[in-house]
């Protein structure tokens, strides 16, 4: 008679898989699908419990740029405490006045750009970025007396590869250029990558603008054009780097221009911002 315990076949899942051969293709294909799928699952639950750190340090990450943009920053200080000489507020970018609409503390204006409710689709769009957020933010620095003594804004563009993300300092005029700094983009190092460099941003500062009718005069490029007084708005393009050179040119003159803050801040010279 044959004995029961040798015939009997394994029943339930362990059973079965420890019952494979260690060789099979069923049990090594089993290993790598649980693998997988424990794998997943750490994954996933280590950026849902990271993300809350990660918008902390991006929005560190902003405050500082802004801070060094600003002239503000050095070495091991207190971003937060340095960044509340600041007063953030919203800009209706087509009525160049000041808005509430949105708290200016909060405000995403890369995730408003994507949001169809609170952009709009651009037919001229020199900067390549093809929506624009009706309501941007500006930083506005003051002195004691409460008089604004730099105003920093938010500034993007297409280069070569990638979407720079940046900010311009404007002194109290509106009009000379106190610092330009990109803090986010893709471009390629050692060409385009150049932006970061120091001795390229060092260019900026001091540099007009507006010409004398109020047009965007200032530019990237090998040369002045005819008629533009390089020594007040001209930025030598970055050798090697023609195309993203192009895009801080396009970028600079689209969020100066009209479509712009240049609303913005003609209102905010005559007081009616």
């Amino acid at each position: 008679m044959p004995n029961a315990e040798n015939t009997t076949a394994p029943t339930g899942l362990w059973a079965r898989f420890n019952a494979m051969p260690l060789d099979s293709a069923p049990r090594t294909i089993t290993v790598a699908v649980v693998l997988c799928l424990i794998c997943s699952m750490i994954v996933s639950g280590a950026a849902v419990m990271l993300k809350p750190q990660q918008e902390i340090n991006k929005t560190l990450d902003k405050k500082t740029n802004i801070l060094k943009v600003a002239g503000l920053y050095q070495d091991g200080i207190d971003v937060e405490k340095a960044f509340g000489a600041f007063e953030p507020r919203l800009v209706d970018v087509a009525s160049g006045k000041f808005s509430d609409a949105e708290d200016a503390a909060t405000y995403d204006q890369r995730v408003a750009a994507k949001d169809p409710a609170r952009s709009i689709a651009l037919a001229n769009d020199p900067a390549s970025i093809k929506r624009q957020a009706k309501l941007a933010s500006v930083y506005l620095l003051r002195d004691d007396a409460g008089k604004i003594e730099r105003i920093v804004l938010p500034v993007h563009g297409y280069g070569l590869w990638s979407t720079l993300y940046g900010f311009i300092a404007l002194n109290a005029d509106g009009n000379e250029v106190y610092g330009l700094r990109f803090y986010a983009h893709g471009e390629t190092p050692g060409l385009g990558a150049e932006v970061d460099n120091p001795k390229w941003m060092a260019q900026w500062p001091g540099k007009l603008v507006y010409g004398d009718n109020g047009a965007v005069n200032i530019g990237v490029g090998k040369a002045a054009p005819a008629g533009i007084d390089g020594s007040k708005h001209h930025i030598d393009a970055i050798a090697g780097a023609t195309l993203t050179s192009r895009g801080v040119d396009n970028l600079v003159k689209f969020w100066m221009g009209e479509q712009g803050f240049k609303t913005f801040l003609d209102n905010l010279k005559k007081g009616e911002a």
